[in-house]
């Protein structure tokens, strides 16, 4: 090993989420290329307000538990410590314990003693409030000012976790640092900032490898390794099958950014705009030139509730008629469908919304097709209501259920029938759930909206020989 390299801080990134799958290959790949930390990402609210809104975890506690297993056997195969951010995908505490309770029964499978360090970000409504009337928290664009009944509305809030706490519990001894709600970068920037690594290139670094191999030729390839320096960072992958080129690595500063130029962090601003990003081998890349701007320290804030109920069904149509003219067939249908839930259910229906998504026509943009568009060969026709209970969700469903199924192609033809996958056809999908917040809150400390409890674990008893 160099002098350069031996001066390198090394962070294996085994995946882009915790529960994805990590690879035990890769993370023997990782352990021979001797990491300070093992650090990785477990949240998102990539897949929408549920997740925050109910505590539950997207991914699968099976599949998580696997994930924390294998992880925690290389952690403390590598003699490092393990960094985990935004426990069970939305970061509430309901979250957080969840997976805390996981890595105490892997370890006591293991039969591993461990000091974990959690650290909880989920926030009061009424220390919000106090902070928003004294001008401390403000809006993200296209958000107003926070208002009360937004806060109210929220089931769970959180503040998104800067890397202090992290560099902090790690400082005091922690194995395992479990945290809430983190930005997706802080949580794999922490120890090379800890150990002095250049600043905008620990940011920039996490930055590139927060999802793993998405940086990669090959993104379903898991996990990376990013070594940062004085002067730069190297970004390689795990797989010896996988490689890295600057064309992959620089393009993930585009990944959910608006400006691929600068990233807004809790206490400053990435700017990448002269970044250079050099190939070293067929597998690695070399990148020089970020800069680091510190601000005032703000968090993001995040809250979500329940909002109304929906049922939906679905047909499948092959009708040549109406895939012609889909557009018109979606039209007229809905039309049916709103004046019949009108006719029938009186003053209830003026709270109740009634929308068709037509799959493989248009339904993921909503955008016309175009004049042009060559008719499909087949469609599925979503019907959802949306209303404020589920009984009148459902109700507003079987109210509209002749007409969905048996929908004439034109007035006075005869009654077609089309294909329902389910019997019976109204699928209750519950409540649906909302974001109430797009603001920041402005602390005078990196640690002023976080919580850090300790959980030390026991080893197992050593057995007689007579057992």
């Amino acid at each position: 090993m160099t002098v350069e390299e031996e001066q390198c801080v090394r962070v294996l990134v085994p995946a882009g989420v915790l529960g994805w799958g990590v690879s035990a290959d890769e993370l023997e790949a990782g352990l021979a290329l001797k990491p300070h930390a093992i650090a990785i990402d477990a949240g998102s609210t990539d897949s929408g307000p549920a997740y925050l809104a109910t505590g539950r975890t997207k991914y699968g506690r099976q599949s998580i538990k696997r994930d924390l297993s294998l992880l925690m056997d290389i952690r403390r195969r590598a003699g490092v410590p393990l960094l985990i951010g935004s426990c069970g995908t939305s970061g509430c505490d309901m979250a957080v314990d969840q997976t805390l309770e996981t890595t105490i029964e892997v370890a006591r499978e293991h039969g591993e003693a461990l000091r974990i360090a959690v650290i909880y970000s989920e926030q009061g409504k009424e220390d919000l409030k106090v902070r928003s009337a004294g001008g401390m928290v403000t809006p993200l664009a296209p958000a107003g000012p926070l208002s009360d009944a937004s806060l109210e509305a929220c089931n769970h809030i959180v503040a998104l976790l800067g890397p202090e706490p992290y560099m902090a519990a790690v400082a005091a001894g922690a194995d395992i640092v479990l945290g809430g709600r983190t930005t997706d970068t802080a949580v794999l920037a922490a120890i090379p900032l800890m150990r002095g690594a250049h600043v905008a290139a620990a940011w920039h670094a996490a930055k590139i490898a927060e999802c793993g191999g998405l940086c990669s030729v090959n993104p379903t390839g898991p996990g990376v390794m990013m070594s940062i320096d004085r002067d730069g960072f190297t970004i390689e992958p795990l797989s010896p099958q996988n490689r890295c080129t600057p064309e992959t690595v620089s393009a993930h500063m585009l990944y959910e950014n608006s400006d691929p130029f600068r990233l807004v962090e809790p206490g400053g601003v990435l700017d990448v705009t002269e970044a250079q990003y050099r190939a070293l081998d067929d597998r690695r890349v070399r990148v020089t030139g970020s800069r680091w701007e510190t601000k005032p320290y703000t968090m993001k804030l995040e809250g979500a509730g329940g909002g109304p109920f929906q049922t939906i069904m679905l047909i499948g149509i092959e009708d040549p008629a109406v895939l012609e003219d889909v557009d018109g067939f979606v039209e007229r249908m809905a039309r049916g469908l709103r004046e019949r839930v009108n006719r029938t259910l009186g003053a209830e229906a003026g709270s109740i919304d009634i929308s068709l998504r037509p799959y493989g026509w248009n339904a993921v943009s909503g955008r016309p097709a175009g004049g042009n568009a060559a008719p499909p060969r087949e469609i599925g026709l979503m019907f959802i209501a949306t209303a404020p209970t589920q009984a009148m969700a459902t109700e507003a469903a079987r109210v509209c259920n002749p007409f969905f199924f048996h929908f004439p192609v034109r007035e006075g033809t005869e009654i077609p029938s089309y294909a329902f996958p389910f019997s019976p056809a109204e699928i209750e999908r519950g409540q649906v759930f909302e974001f109430h917040l797009n603001h920041v809150v402005h602390t005078a400390s990196p640690f002023e909206l976080a919580r850090t409890r300790w959980i030390d674990v026991a080893a197992a008893p050593e057995k007689s020989a007579s057992a």
